[in-house]
C-alpha cells in the first residue's frame, strides 16, 4: 500500500495537489479541486490495468466546464424543484442552474472549490487522504456555516471507501455524493449498453414534467426501472425518450442501514465487477445521456452518449419539499455521517 502526494500548484493556483493511492492490484488518483476522483485503474481478467472512470488526463482541465467528472457535489446533490425549500418556517431561494431547478449545489458548488488537505495516512490494510471544506452561511443560498470532511480510503480488498461528515451551526440541508462515471471496458467500448446492472431496489421516485420528484414512490415491477435481477443496460434504455436514457432515483431496500448493497455492475468481456455499498437511502442511476462526443477524455477517446454510468448514492432528490422522504435536514449539534464503498473484483 502506497500513497504519493504531488504538487501541481502554480502562481494562480497555489494549492493544487494530486494524490496517488496504490495497492497490489489497482491505482486511484485524486485531487483536492472538487474533492475529485481523477482516475481508477483496475485490472481485467487478463491482468490488464485500465482507467475505468471518465475524466481528464490534464488536471487543469477540471477547472473548466465538464459534467461533474468524479467530483463531490453539494451542498445538495441532485435537484431541488424551483430552487426553493422551506426550513424552520423560513423559505430559502437557491440559484437555478438546471432549467427551473437547482442542481448539485448550484453555480459554484463544492465541485468548484479547492478543498483543504486534512491528512494523508498509510496503514497495513489501507491508504488514504482526508479533505475538508468550510461552506459559509449564505453560500449558494444555503443557511448555516457548514464544515465538511471527506475521506477517501483504498484498501487491500480493492475497495474505495468514501466517508462523509459535516456539522452546521444552524439548521440546513445536506446531501453529498461522488459523481464518478464508470465504463468497465476502460472506454474500449464507447457505450455501456452491454454492461449488466442490478440495483437493490424495488421502488423508485416518480418524476414530474419538471424533472423532479412528484412525491409518488412506485414499484419498479413492469417498468424499465426493474433491475432487481441483472439485465443489460440497453434493454429498456431507449424507451426513456424524455431523459434520453436513465436518470432516476431508486429507493434502496432498507434491510440494513450500514453496508447496504446498493448496486452491482458487470462487464463480461473484461470480467470487471463493481459493487456499490452505502448507508444512504437512495441511488441515482444516470447513463450520460447528454454526452455528445465533444469531450475527449483521459483514455484519448471521445465520450459518446451513454458512454458511462454514474451510480450516485444519495438522499432523494428534492427531499426538503417532500415530508415523507427520508429527511436531509442537519441540525446544530448533530453529525452528518454517511459512507459509500466501491468494491472492484473480477468475475
Amino acid at each position: 500500500m502506497t500513497i504519493k502526494t504531488e504538487s501541481i500548484s502554480t502562481k494562480e493556483y497555489p494549492n493544487f495537489f494530486l494524490f496517488h493511492l496504490e495497492n497490489d492490484a489497482m491505482k486511484v488518483t485524486l485531487t483536492n479541486y472538487g474533492c475529485t476522483v481523477i482516475s481508477i485503474e483496475v485490472p481485467d481478467r487478463n491482468g490488464k490495468c485500465e482507467n475505468i472512470t471518465a475524466g481528464f488526463s490534464d488536471p487543469f482541465s477540471y477547472l473548466g466546464a465538464h459534467p461533474y467528472f468524479g467530483c463531490v457535489v453539494g451542498r445538495y446533490a441532485n435537484r431541488i424543484a424551483q430552487g426553493t425549500f422551506s426550513l424552520m418556517d423560513h423559505t430559502y431561494k437557491l440559484p437555478t442552474n438546471n432549467g427551473a431547478n437547482h442542481l448539485h449545489g448550484g453555480i459554484e458548488g463544492f465541485n468548484r472549490k479547492f478543498w483543504d488537505i486534512t491528512t494523508t495516512f498509510q496503514t497495513e490494510d489501507s491508504v488514504g487522504v482526508s479533505f475538508s471544506y468550510y461552506s459559509a452561511h449564505g453560500e449558494e443560498g444555503y443557511p448555516g456555516n457548514l464544515t465538511v470532511h471527506v475521506t477517501y480510503r483504498l484498501t487491500v480488498s480493492n475497495e474505495l471507501i468514501i466517508q462523509y461528515q459535516a456539522q452546521t451551526d444552524q439548521p440546513t440541508i445536506i446531501n453529498l455524493t461522488n459523481h464518478s462515471y464508470f465504463n468497465l471496458t476502460g472506454f474500449n467500448n464507447p457505450t455501456i449498453y452491454q454492461h449488466q446492472l442490478k440495483v437493490n431496489a424495488e421502488a423508485y421516485t416518480v418524476k414530474n414534467s419538471n424533472n423532479t420528484p412528484s412525491g409518488e414512490i412506485c414499484s419498479v415491477t413492469d417498468t424499465p426501472f426493474d433491475f432487481t435481477d441483472f439485465k443489460p443496460i440497453e434493454q429498456h434504455l431507449h424507451v426513456l425518450t424524455n431523459d434520453k436514457g436513465y436518470d432516476i432515483n431508486f429507493v434502496l431496500n432498507s434491510k440494513s442501514q450500514r453496508n447496504r448493497l446498493a448496486a452491482s455492475l458487470y462487464e463480461s468481456h473484461s470480467g470487471r465487477f463493481l459493487q456499490v455499498f452505502t448507508t444512504k437511502p437512495g441511488i441515482q442511476v444516470y447513463t450520460a445521456n447528454w454526452w455528445d462526443g465533444t469531450i475527449h477524455g483521459a483514455q484519448g477517446k471521445p465520450y459518446a452518449q451513454h458512454g458511462a454510468i454514474a451510480l450516485e448514492t444519495q438522499h432523494f432528490p428534492d427531499a426538503p419539499n417532500h415530508a415523507h422522504f427520508p429527511s436531509a435536514v442537519l441540525l446544530p449539534n448533530e453529525l452528518y455521517e454517511t459512507e459509500t464503498t466501491y468494491q472492484f473484483s473480477i468475475q
